[in-house]
């Protein structure tokens, strides 16, 4: 196969420089004081032939203007240049032959001018200063192709996620159904503990794909849209807790105070309690149990306090709510894409409220604190 070389790599779009004088002698000299092979010089030699090469060519990277042209001078074609959508992001430099007037000048920056130069320019003092716009329309170019690249990027990764959403889910709720169905009619124990291993692994599978999908709402519409409704967060979190019991050996103990009444996103606020409940199970020492404590007691806002024994790690404090973070069992086994925590805390700012980790002295406690009534966002498309 022939290797591809650097002649039949496609070259780089050269950089366009306008340079306007009405002496043809002017533009010869700046044409060969500024001439690279990267570098497209237009020439004009009054201001309504510049003016037709605007509307030919976009991209341009600088303009040169001699000030003293007849007809439309350098100040009146400058101000044409900026009252333009098209042409006001250009870079304009004056050049004049006249005496060094500072209310010319003015005028010249009054007009758009980023510099204003007198002849005879030093070919050095020019060359470095047109460097300097010529190196930002590089930089210009690299942002827009980037900026490009991460957008088929994104398109590519709603994608991926349409076909986790559906193309996955089908197949993975058949195979949920199928083991729980197993599970209920085994009789004998090896049996039944491997159909309830293949439906605490599905389960955990759907639970991987919900928090993919979260983490693509929350980029596409900048948070995770609530629909919000009369809650008795006791009922709620008296719920969840018995449904984590079923499925896991750990004890959860629940216990409350004060009035726990208020407006929240029921799926979302079980979602979030499923996750840091499930995330003590798996990480919490198994010889103390996981404390669920409630704190109504406030007027504005609900306290919820998850806590358990075992600390973790310091290093990874800093970065606990950070998605794909990841992590590692004592195996050396990655656990989960590390989305979990971040959806939790997604979840609780969405809400309006904080929520906070303590994590020392064998101990660890999450903190979240709702407001009573949060805020109203189903009127946003999903």
């Amino acid at each position: 196969m022939k290797q591809p070389s650097s002649q039949d790599a496609p070259l780089a779009a050269p950089i366009k420089c306008l340079i306007v004088d009405d002496i043809a002698e002017n533009l010869v000299a700046l044409e060969a004081l500024l001439q690279r092979d990267d570098l497209l010089i237009l020439q004009a030699r009054s201001g309504a032939q510049a003016l037709e090469l605007l509307l030919a060519h976009d991209d341009i990277a600088l303009a040169l203007l001699d000030v003293q042209m007849p007809e439309m001078n350098g100040f009146e074609l400058a101000e044409i240049i900026r009252g333009r959508e098209r042409t006001r992001h250009i870079p304009l430099i004056f050049i004049t032959a006249g005496a060094h007037n500072i209310d010319w000048q003015f005028k010249g920056y009054d007009a758009g001018a980023v510099d204003f130069l007198y002849k005879p320019v030093h070919p050095q003092v020019l060359l470095s200063k047109a460097e300097v716009f010529f190196t930002l329309h590089r930089q210009k170019r690299a942002l827009v192709r980037e900026l490009a690249e991460r957008t088929e990027a994104l398109h590519v990764n709603e994608m991926f996620m349409a076909v986790l959403s559906h193309d996955l889910r089908t197949p993975l709720t058949s195979v949920t159904l199928a083991s729980g169905a197993l599970v209920r009619a085994c009789t004998d124990d090896k049996s039944k503990a491997l159909a309830a291993r293949i439906l605490s692994s599905a389960r955990r599978m759907d639970s991987m794909i919900e928090d993919l999908l979260d983490l693509t709402r929350i980029r596409h519409h900048g948070g995770l849209h609530l629909h919000p409704s009369p809650l008795d967060l006791g009922e709620l979190c008296a719920r969840v807790v018995q449904e984590l019991r079923d499925h896991s050996t750990r004890e959860v103990q629940l216990s409350s105070t004060g009035n726990l009444s208020g407006s929240w996103d029921e799926d979302r606020l079980t979602q979030m309690l499923t996750n840091l409940i499930g995330n003590a199970q798996q990480h919490g020492t198994a010889d103390q149990p996981i404390r669920l404590h409630l704190d109504g007691n406030q007027m504005s806002a609900v306290r919820m306090e998850i806590s358990n024994g075992g600390c973790i790690p310091a290093e990874l404090l800093p970065v606990l709510f950070k998605p794909f973070r990841g992590s590692e069992n004592k195996g050396g086994r990655r656990e989960g894409l590390g989305l979990g925590l971040y959806i939790v805390q997604q979840i609780v700012t969405s809400h309006g409220g904080n929520i906070e980790v303590h994590s020392e002295d064998g101990h660890t406690r999450f903190t979240v604190t709702l407001p009573r009534q949060a805020p109203d966002t189903r009127q946003l498309p999903d």
